[in-house]
């Protein structure tokens, strides 16, 4: 019998016969790799566990701990799920069912709408389906003979997709009677499904389109072990009594009003104290890093769009014109025109750069209304933005002090870890971008060099650059773990060159300047239901809304509580005193609710002793203290941001 030679992921080289599959590779190699195999990477290209090698190459095989071996692993979770939503709903249609991180998802046309009995008795029937360990077939057709099997299956949106297939080659597997468009591959067969749980239904327009038939979603996740799905569940379970939203009632900080308009923030008193306490700070901070505070309007002419080139590449995310007197205007998606505007002001000067503008500046930008999702995706957001404009041989520096900065302001707010990903154009879709590709290449390796003479690391991310240039993002590690979107630095040759941007140089000729566009929070909105989030509403002292409440025993208690309360805020600490009718058990709970940080009972004998019995959040009683001297350590924690 013929035998090939597969070279594993350590080049070292295995042979084997030729039709060997990929399973029993694995089981030649080790029993724990054949347990765990979900899935294998030969020669570039994914392939199933079943699949037999007839060549020699290069192979990988894969587990759930792989990223494309958990996309396998969920794929075959949503199938299932689709399978058992058929058995049970038979006329059901089938939209699409992808892995997506952390789990999956299926949209479904069901006349009946679901609810979490629904999903009961649909996890349930995969249960079953598990148990038969129906395998997964792959199914090659030609695109009329997928055609007409959907057609016979009245499964109208796969025949939709199969339409835009262009000629090519369709694939769709099968395990047992259930039938699905797919390009795979999938698990051996359904038994090797080990844990997966049901999580949501959701309305989902067909291909995100809100003038086509709204579909129901039903979200799942799936593991490779049970106790890997409960720890799973527990996060979401932490997640779900952090959500900002939740939070943010319970806190009293923003609302959103359907009347005024989705995706637009109404900040209550408590938030406003909160942004305004973030805003001071990055305002603070910036100055003492040469930057200037500017301002800008809310809408300009439709022209001034067209010469930066939002028109062209961004117009689906910008609201519509607008005419006064006879002019178009448009709601600002960005500040950077505004900037540019102020800067050809005046004649430049190789001396006055670096110029750093920086600006809490309010944009608006068209979500479509199922993207929309409290404070983290809405319509009008501030953006704590700035631009760098400087010579091409300060880039490098400045964006390492940028960096920098967005490190040192991250470590306040308590975000001490984070990932790097260098965001670059993708080469395949030069329509994409604006600029030459020669710009590109410049603009990327300035990036690059910044980061690598910092000693971080980052990945790259080909294709996720901004059209106008690459980008350096941050994304910020929360106390559960969770990824979110921070700081952005992007590098800019475009704009000045389409805004015709000068500098005097040294050399007495006109040069080009670089711009470098640059958030270190992100939108305030973003920002503030991920930190909601990230403390779980504990905000530390420095943020929180209320600092300290003085809880009275008894009215004959309030005057002393009251002259506490003078004495703090004269000091700068915000206080308050809950001189409501109830007990002083009631209050304190309310204020633990409220996630206060420090509480301050006075009765009789602190009166006497010019004292208050001390309460701190995370830490309990505390005992008797002189107020003066409680007074400064939360002047200290203040001073310190910290608490």
């Amino acid at each position: 019998m013929e035998e090939i030679n597969v070279i594993l992921p350590d080049g070292s080289v295995k042979k084997v016969p030729a039709g060997t599959t990929v399973e029993e590779l694995a089981r030649s190699i080790g029993p724990g790799l054949a347990r765990d195999a979900v899935a294998a990477r030969f020669d570039g290209r994914l392939i199933g566990l079943n699949e037999p090698l007839n060549h020699g190459g290069h192979i990988t095989i894969l587990t759930f701990d792989d990223p494309e071996g958990r996309e396998v692993y969920r794929h075959s979770a949503a199938h299932v799920m689709a399978s058992a939503v058929k058995r049970l709903y038979p006329d059901a249609r089938l939209g699409i069912g992808p892995a997506i991180e952390d789990g999956f998802y299926y949209d479904f046309e069901i006349d009946e709408p679901l609810t979490p009995d629904h999903l009961e008795r649909i996890e349930e029937t995969m249960r079953e389906i598990v148990e038969e360990d129906i395998p997964f077939e792959c199914m090659p057709l030609e695109q009329d003979e997928a055609l007409d099997l959907f057609a016979e299956l009245d499964e109208q949106y796969k025949q939709e997709l199969i339409r835009e297939m262009e000629e090519q080659g369709v694939t769709a597997y099968r395990h047992g009677e259930f039938v699905d468009l797919c390009r795979g591959p999938h698990l051996p067969s359904t038994g090797r499904l080990r844990a997966f749980k049901l999580l949501s239904v959701a309305g989902a327009y067909w291909r995100g389109d809100e003038g086509r038939p709204q579909l129901q979603r039903i979200y799942g996740t799936a593991f490779d072990s049970q106790a890997a799905l409960d720890a799973h569940l527990e996060r979401l379970e932490q997640a779900r009594k952090r959500d900002h939203r939740r939070v943010g009632k319970t806190l009293d900080l923003y609302s959103i009003h359907e009347e005024g308009g989705p995706g637009l923030i109404y900040w209550h008193p408590k938030g406003s104290v909160v942004r305004g306490e973030i805003e001071d700070f990055w305002r603070v901070a910036h100055r003492d890093r040469g930057y200037d505070i500017v301002y800008s309007p809310h809408i300009a002419k439709k022209d001034l769009w067209a010469t930066s080139g939002h028109l062209d590449t961004f117009q689906d995310s910008m609201f519509g014109a607008m005419e006064v007197d006879g002019v178009e205007y448009i709601l600002k998606p960005m500040n950077c025109p505004f900037h540019i505007l102020m800067y050809k002001e005046s004649t430049r000067s190789y001396r006055d750069l670096p110029m750093r503008w920086a600006e809490m500046g309010t944009v608006y930008r068209y979500e479509r209304s199922g993207a929309l999702h409290g404070l983290l995706r809405v319509r009008g957001f501030t953006q704590d933005d700035a631009h760098i404009f400087c010579r091409p041989d300060q880039v490098e520096d400045e964006v390492i002090e940028v960096v920098r900065l967005a490190q040192y302001m991250l470590s306040v707010f308590g975000y001490t870890d984070y990932e790097i990903v260098l965001s670059v154009h993708d080469e395949l879709q030069p329509d994409k971008y604006i600029g030459t590709p020669e710009t590109w290449q410049e603009a990327e390796a300035k990036l690059a060099r910044s980061l690598d003479r910092m000693g971080l690391a980052y990945e790259t991310d080909v294709g996720e650059a901004k059209f106008y240039g690459p980008a350096i993002d941050i994304k910020m590690l929360d106390a559960l773990g969770r990824a979110w979107q921070g700081p952005t630095i992007q590098l800019d040759f475009n704009l000045p060159e389409r805004f015709d941007l000068e500098y005097a140089g040294e050399d007495g000729q006109i040069h080009r300047p670089v711009m470098i566009h640059r958030t270190v929070l992100g939108s305030m909105e973003r920002f503030f239901g991920g930190l909601i989030e990230h403390y779980g509403g504990a905000f530390p002292t420095w943020l929180a809304p209320v600092q300290v409440v003085v809880i009275p025993i008894t009215d004959d208690h309030l005057e002393y509580a009251r002259d506490i309360q003078r004495d703090y805020r004269a000091h700068g600490i915000r206080v308050e005193v809950d001189d409501r009718n109830e007990k002083v058990g009631y209050k304190i709970r309310n204020a633990e609710v409220e996630k206060v940080p420090h509480m301050l009972v006075v009765g009789d004998r602190e009166v006497e002793a010019e004292t208050v019995s001390v309460r701190s959040r995370g830490h309990g009683e505390r005992g008797n203290m002189d107020y003066r001297d409680f007074q400064s350590e939360v002047l200290e924690e203040i001073e310190n941001r910290t608490g």
